[in-house]
Parts: structure tokens; C-alpha cells; sequence
């Protein structure tokens, strides 16, 4: 199973030091989260800070736009530095459009999807991403613990991607540690996002490879 810390939860003083010691642990990339305080009720950082600190990783950037509005700055992150661009079902922005965008800018497109909406809703985009992110709590906010009744809906994504053969990974971010990480890995996602877990671990590495080995 693939890693991709969480920055969100890093010592912003020292973002650069944080993601040399991201990239040491052997994870797979790094997961932004980027919050506009209307989507979500919580502010986090723009296409300025991500591009501050495109030239200290040369990590793949996992780029959550928790937004009502993603479509608006698409460009902005694409040049800051952006390799995954993600954005929620939920926002006000035209779906389909705005992956098709994500994809002419050369990255990757990804879509989540909040605890309230079902798998099905998604299923009518998943041609069009690389990725299918699965929220296992309300977004917004690091440090919340894990929705174990996500699991089924985990499952049901698993078994349509696989049922048409396409090459996309299901990634999962929530409360995730080592014990929820293996959850999540047998109910078929394939990418875990963990924060606080993570940066608040004696060693982060060896949680890292204990994920990967699932």
C-alpha cells in the first residue's frame, strides 16, 4: 500500500526539514491540503506556499483542493508545482469540465468524495481520473478519528474499477494509522494519507514501511 503523508500536520516553521524527513521514510508523495475556509470551515495555504515548497521535494505533490470553487485556480497550482490535482464531488465546480482541465495541464486528475455521498456517485467520472479519494472523516480538520462505516463504501468503488478494468488507485484519508491503514488495504484502497500519525510518531519511518507491507 502506498503512503502519502499528510503536510497538514507538519511544523509549518520548518515545512522545508518536514519534507526531507517525508521523503526519508520512503513514502510514495506528499498530500496538500488546501482548505478555503468556505468549503470547509477551516484556511489552510494557496498556490504561493505550494510553490515555496516545490523547490525543497522532488516528491510527487498529491494536491487536495477543499474548495467551493477549485476550477478558479487550476492554473495557479499547476504551475506551482502540482503532479495530482483533486478535487471534491461536492464543490460548485463543473465536474467534468474541471477534470478534463486538470488533465490538458498535464497532471492528474482526482476526484474525492465526502462521507455523506455515496460511491455511486462518483462512478460517472471514474474514466476520467487516476484517482478516487474517500474522506473516512468530515474534511476539514487533522486529528479526527477514523469512520470504520466507510469500509463497504471503499469496497463498492474497488469492485466497479475493477469490474471495467481501469487503472484507478483508491486513496484514503481520515484517522489513518497502522491498524486503520490495514483496514482500508483489505477493503481494497490502495493509497493512505496519514498525517498526525505519521509526524507524531518516534518513528515515522517505521510506520511507513509497516503501511507499505499491507
Amino acid at each position: 500500500m502506498k503512503v502519502s503523508p499528510s503536510i497538514l500536520s507538519c511544523d509549518f516553521a520548518h515545512a522545508a526539514d518536514e519534507l526531507h524527513m517525508v521523503k526519508n521514510t520512503g513514502a510514495d508523495m506528499v498530500h496538500l491540503d488546501v482548505m478555503d475556509s468556505v468549503f470547509v470551515p477551516n484556511m489552510s495555504f494557496g498556490p504561493p506556499v505550494l510553490a515555496c515548497m516545490r523547490p525543497h521535494s522532488d516528491m510527487c505533490f498529491d494536491v487536495h483542493l477543499m474548495m467551493k470553487y477549485p476550477d478558479r485556480l487550476l492554473d495557479d497550482f499547476a504551475k506551482a508545482g502540482a503532479d495530482i490535482i483533486n478535487i471534491h464531488l461536492e464543490s460548485d465546480a463543473p465536474i467534468a469540465d474541471t477534470l478534463a482541465r486538470i488533465r490538458a495541464l498535464g497532471k492528474k486528475p482526482a476526484i474525492t468524495i465526502k462521507p455523506k455521498t455515496t460511491a455511486e456517485e462518483v462512478f460517472p467520472y471514474l474514466e476520467m481520473v487516476d484517482m478516487v479519494l474517500v474522506m473516512t472523516v468530515e474534511p476539514g480538520f487533522g486529528g479526527q478519528s477514523f469512520m470504520q462505516d466507510m469500509l463497504p463504501k471503499i469496497a463498492q468503488l474497488r469492485a466497479e474499477i475493477d469490474r471495467r478494468g481501469l487503472a484507478v488507485e483508491i486513496q484514503v484519508d481520515g484517522g489513518i494509522n497502522a491498524d486503520t491503514a490495514k483496514l482500508v488495504a483489505e477493503a481494497g484502497a490502495d493509497v493512505a494519507v496519514i498525517g498526525s500519525a505519521l509526524f507524531n510518531s518516534p518513528d515515522p519511518k517505521a510506520l511507513v514501511d509497516q503501511v507499505h507491507a499491507l
